[in-house]
């Protein structure tokens, strides 16, 4: 189901994530501690039904070399969530990462998006016949309006702005951003780019680059329960990670 989207801004979807991390503070009585419960958030706080299923099989869409193209699907008219069955971290850990950023990705279209979808309330359930998702959401690079959406909204959701920044300076002791040019690669960080190159076809420079911002990243979001490669796109979004020295210019309009 095609849905079309009215334009928001970074700053928009950064404030509505923001909106249910403190109403979700609010309903449990304190500050929401990392990592950010999704699932909580999902399943008693939404009052949304959050199941794992071979999605493949519920849409009827092959799966490619074993792998999960569908990672994700929201059913906004019967409030349901199913996340693809081999994202689940109890039988994948080192799916972790990747499934607690697609529950938040659904969280973004339920927040972000529900809104644009009529209910019916003559649609059969979800398993008695054939019923159509709101939202399939699948791997890959082309990503629509609507995608992208809820893809940021998910990095707001679970590496809010300002615990990203505490974190960052509790651990290096600053609030100054890195240079690229300050960090050296090492036998690791080696090993990451090869598989940049190898996995998404990144050139030798482009992957040696990612992977070196990766390293730094890695402890921080250990702590936030999200892929290095997400806290280097979060770091990087938030001005802490960054590939060139600013201008002078621009460092003089800052004050």
């Amino acid at each position: 189901m095609s849905i079309k989207v009215r334009y928001l801004s970074k700053d928009e979807i950064e404030l509505e994530a923001e909106l249910l991390l403190a109403q979700y503070a609010e309903t449990i009585g304190g500050p929401v501690k990392l990592p950010v419960p999704v699932d909580e958030i999902t399943k008693y706080h939404l009052a949304l039904q959050l199941e794992f299923a071979d999605l493949h099989d519920v849409l009827d869409v092959p799966r490619q070399r074993n792998t999960p193209d569908i990672l994700g699907a929201i059913w906004v008219d019967k409030e349901v969530i199913l996340i693809d069955e081999m994202l689940d971290p109890n039988g994948y850990p080192s799916m972790a990462g990747r499934y607690r950023f697609s529950v938040a990705h659904e969280i973004g279209h339920w927040c972000l998006h529900r809104d644009y979808v009529s209910k019916d309330t003559r649609q059969a359930a979800l398993f008695d016949a054939p019923s159509e998702p709101t939202v399939i959401c699948r791997s890959g690079l082309t990503r629509e309006p609507i995608e992208w959406q809820a893809d940021k909204y998910a990095s707001c959701l679970l590496m809010p702005r300002l615990k990203v920044r505490e974190m960052w300076q509790e651990r290096f002791n600053s609030k100054r951003p890195l240079l690229l040019s300050s960090l050296k690669p090492n036998v690791d960080v080696m090993m990451r780019a090869h598989n940049l190159m190898c996995g998404q076809g990144k050139s030798e420079v482009a992957a040696v680059n990612d992977a070196l911002f990766e390293e730094v990243s890695k402890p921080i979001a250990r702590r936030f329960g999200v892929s290095p490669s997400a806290m280097r796109i979060r770091l990087e979004e938030l001005g802490l990670l960054l590939r060139e020295a600013p201008k002078q210019s621009a460092l003089t309009d800052s004050f």
